[in-house]
């Protein structure tokens, strides 16, 4: 029988704001997953389904499961807040799924259920902020470039869009929200109405109304998402309302309409239009821009001047201002309102952020100069290179060319591998080579596994004597080379005040059965570990793998000395 993924927004957290078919998904579904507070938020709607809950940043290994117990005949609830297709978990689980050739009508099916995105519900709760033409952007740059996000910033300021900020601000990203407010202030006056909501509809809901200027005084973190308005967008004693139109065909102080509805629609009624915009030119499908906008009335960014037509001349239209923005994006400057929308424009550089563990291999830990060289100028001046516990360096920099940087790294003789929640293997230096006879199997274990992708980071440790000075035991998996054989420790817990080594599982293995053994256990935790389940919970709950059997380890007695010193 085949499985199913509900993909389910579930709205701001309120139950009176969850739909009847997301309720229905999460009921008929025999797994729950999601994000630890999301979990928490829908409790009081479960029964029976089983749960897998994961901290933040843990989105690609929650749609790599859903999609593993949906191809095993599952029904799967993926759920997000706000909607599921909103920077939300919709898009992860079809990147997934296509990565496994998975096509419409295939096993598993998939039904997306939206909800109510943060922009809707806390543009409820201030008024009518988004009555207008209105964008969304995230000011996360985990995974996108903070130079992008400043350009669409940009963009949308240029072309008065209302903006809805999502993830503003974190405790390690703090400047972002600072950029903005500055991009923004270059277009719009510092008394523009702005909203700060958090948790809305939620117990600890929070409504702050206030402006551009003064934003930055108030509190805002990750849980707020902040509106800000357009030119039109003013306060009603606590309501924030964008009007429906820069340009008002109705009268609403008199019951009679100076124009009737059939009227409303004619060219000459609404001369900011396209149509009535072709036919001032000629029909010649001009964008009507003027060509001299001194004899124009115009908005601009702030600071920047006009000189204004009488009221009945038509101003720029809120086309045209998407013109400029769009131009702002291709040649990367501010749109004003003489910028002129090119289509033969250059098309902006698609730049993404390499992130990558550099080392000089997996018993050598000496980079030579040349290397290190090489490392910095492929840095760059807005790279950064990072130093680890796991013998490694982290370079992260720009580029449009990973595999070129990838392979001008490797030509210098270095190891290359990815980032994140992939297996280390981590070896001793095997006394400057003197050791040597582990080497080869402690090489053979990093080339069949280093860098591949695990649910939570996983180190094998690997130390050439019985002397285990580089710690090896305390790793998540431990082998410890002597007299041509391994003793295997499973089980380490690496951080944390009840960090422990692992549990010495077997002694004397034959070294060359221990690459396959690796192999098959790293095997069995990939494929039936949770969503972010490091492994030494994920042998505690297993009990055994390959054989080794999980102990628990004798608890610490702390006694008092005679002198109670």
């Amino acid at each position: 029988m085949g499985g199913k993924i509900f993909v389910v927004g579930f709205g701001p957290g309120s139950y009176e704001h969850i739909t009847e078919r997301a309720r229905a998904a999460i009921q008929e579904s025999d797994v729950i997953i999601g994000y630890n507070t999301y979990v928490d938020l829908i409790r009081g709607l479960l029964t029976n389904q089983d749960i897998v809950r994961t901290g933040m940043t843990e989105e690609v290994s929650r749609a790599q499961k859903a999609v593993q117990l949906a191809m095993d005949g599952k029904g799967v609830a993926v759920i997000s807040s706000g909607d599921a297709g909103v920077y939300g978990m919709a898009g992860l689980v079809y990147e997934v799924l296509i990565e496994r050739g998975w096509h419409p009508g295939d096993n598993p099916e998939i039904e997306v259920i939206p909800g109510i995105s943060a922009i809707n519900s806390c543009a409820a709760l201030l008024g009518a902020p988004i009555m207008h033409d209105a964008c969304t952007i995230s000011l996360s740059d985990h995974l996108t470039p903070w130079e992008v996000i400043a350009r669409r910033i940009e963009a949308a300021a240029a072309a008065d869009f209302v903006i809805a900020l999502y993830n503003p601000k974190s405790g390690r990203r703090t400047r972002q929200i600072v950029e903005t407010q500055a991009i923004l202030l270059k277009y719009r006056p510092p008394e523009t109405p702005v909203g700060l909501v958090k948790s809305a509809y939620r117990d600890r809901q929070h409504v702050v109304r206030t402006n551009l200027g003064e934003m930055l005084t108030h509190d805002i973190g990750m849980l707020t998402t902040v509106i800000i308005g357009n030119a039109s967008t003013f306060y009603y004693d606590d309501l924030m309302i964008t009007p429906r139109g820069y340009q008002r065909k109705y009268t609403l102080d008199t019951e009679q309409q100076r124009l009737r509805p059939g009227e409303r629609l004619r060219p000459e009624n609404e001369p900011w239009s396209l149509n009535a915009m072709q036919g001032a030119s000629g029909g010649n499908g001009q964008s009507g821009i003027h060509k001299d906008s001194a004899s124009t009335g115009t908005q601009t960014p702030q600071g920047s001047t006009t000189s204004a037509t009488p009221a009945a001349a038509v101003t720029l239209p809120p086309r045209a201002w998407a013109e400029a923005a769009l131009r702002c994006l291709t040649e990367g400057r501010p749109a004003t309102s003489s910028t002129a929308f090119s289509p033969t424009a250059a098309p902006v550089r698609q730049v993404s952020i390499l992130e990558v563990a550099v080392s000089p291999g997996v018993a050598n830990k000496k980079f030579t100069a040349a290397q290190l060289t090489r490392l910095a100028e492929l840095a760059g001046e807005s790279g950064e290179i990072e130093y680890t516990t796991a013998h490694q360096l982290i370079l992260r920099t720009q580029t449009d060319d990973a595999n070129a940087l990838v392979e001008a790294l490797q030509a210098q003789g270095l190891t290359v591998l990815p980032v994140g929640d992939v297996i280390k293997v981590k070896a001793c230096d095997f006394c400057d080579g003197e050791k040597y006879e582990g080497i080869a199997y402690a090489e053979e274990i990093a080339g069949r596994l280093a860098g591949l992708s695990v649910e939570k980071e996983l180190r094998i440790g690997f130390n050439g004597c019985a002397m285990a000075c580089y710690g090896a035991v305390n790793e998540d998996i431990g082998l410890v080379f002597r007299k041509g054989k391994f003793d295997i420790f499973l089980g380490g817990k690496t951080t944390g005040r009840n960090a422990a080594p692992g549990i010495r599982v077997a002694e004397g293995v034959p070294a060359d059965e221990v690459p396959d053994l690796m192999e098959r256990i790293v095997n069995r935790y990939r494929a039936d570990a949770f969503p972010g389940e490091r492994f030494h919970k994920f042998f505690q709950r297993v009990g055994e793998i390959e054989g080794f059997v999980h102990r628990d380890k004798p608890v610490t007695v702390v006694a008092d000395s005679v002198c109670g010193q």
